[in-house]
C-alpha cells in the first residue's frame, strides 16, 4: 500500500464532512472572514481569476475534476456542449447538482486517483485540487490528464498561493511539509495533503512534460495556469 494512502483517506473524509460548510471559505464567512480590507482583496483577486478563465474560452466537451460544491461548475456549464464532473464526495455532488441545475452536466462520483477518463476532452479544468495531489502521484495524475486531452485541447487550473490569510483563523500557518491540519466548524480535525507550488518551477515542469502555456499569480491568494498540448 502506498505510504500516502492513509493521508488520502483522511483527506477524503475531511472534504465529505466539510461539504456543507465549504463555501464559507470562498465567500469569506465565519472563520474565514478576514475583515473588510483582506476580504476585498480576496474577492478582487477571485474576479481576476474568473476573467482569466472566461478569456480562455472554455467550450466543447469539458472535464472538471474535483468539482466540489459547484463554485466553478456554474461558470463552465453554460459554455459547454457537455460537461463531465468528477468528485469523490456524494455530499458535494448533491450541493453542486442543486446549485448548477444544468442538463449538460454529468456527475460522476469517483476517486480521481483510480478513475480513468471515458474519452478525450477539449477543455479540462480543476480548481484547488493540484495542491491535494501527493508528490508521489504527480506524474500519474498528469499522465491521466495527458491521455484525456484531445488534440489542441487545453487545461486550466487554479490553486492557492502560500499565505496565512487564505485559510481559517484557527488553522495553523501554512508550511512546505506537503501536509496540513484542517479543522471543521464543529472542532473535528483532519490531516490532508497540501502542497504549495512555486509557480515558475511548476510552469517549467509542465513545459518539460510537453505542455505549452504559463502559470500566473494574483497579488496575494491565487495562482492559475493555462496549458495546451
Amino acid at each position: 500500500m502506498p505510504d500516502d494512502d492513509p493521508l488520502i483517506e483522511s483527506q477524503i473524509e475531511y472534504y465529505r464532512a466539510r461539504a456543507p460548510e465549504y463555501d464559507e471559505w470562498f465567500h469569506r464567512r465565519g472563520r474565514y472572514d478576514r475583515g473588510e480590507e483582506l476580504n476585498r482583496r480576496w474577492f478582487d483577486e477571485a474576479a481576476e481569476v474568473r476573467r482569466a478563465l472566461e478569456k480562455s474560452r472554455p467550450g466543447g466537451h469539458i472535464l472538471e475534476l474535483a468539482s466540489g460544491t459547484g463554485l466553478w461548475t456554474v461558470h463552465l456549464a453554460p459554455r459547454a456542449a457537455k460537461l463531465v464532473t468528477v468528485d469523490i464526495s456524494a455530499e458535494s455532488i448533491a450541493i453542486n447538482r442543486n446549485a448548477v441545475a444544468d442538463g449538460r452536466v454529468e456527475y460522476i462520483q469517483a476517486d480521481i486517483f483510480d478513475w480513468q477518463p471515458p474519452g478525450e476532452f477539449d477543455y479540462i479544468f480543476f480548481a484547488f485540487w493540484l495542491s491535494h495531489v501527493p508528490a508521489s502521484r504527480f506524474d500519474g495524475f498528469w499522465q491521466m490528464i495527458e491521455a484525456a486531452t484531445a488534440p489542441g485541447g487545453r487545461v486550466f487550473f487554479i490553486d492557492s498561493l502560500k499565505t496565512d490569510k487564505s485559510t481559517a483563523h484557527d488553522h495553523t500557518a501554512p508550511e512546505n511539509t506537503g501536509r496540513a491540519t484542517r479543522k471543521l466548524n464543529d472542532g473535528r480535525q483532519f490531516e490532508i495533503i497540501k502542497i504549495f507550488y512555486d509557480p515558475p518551477r511548476l510552469e517549467k515542469d509542465l513545459r518539460d512534460r510537453g505542455w505549452h502555456g504559463h502559470v500566473r499569480t494574483t497579488d496575494n491568494f491565487f495562482m492559475y495556469g493555462l496549458f495546451e498540448r
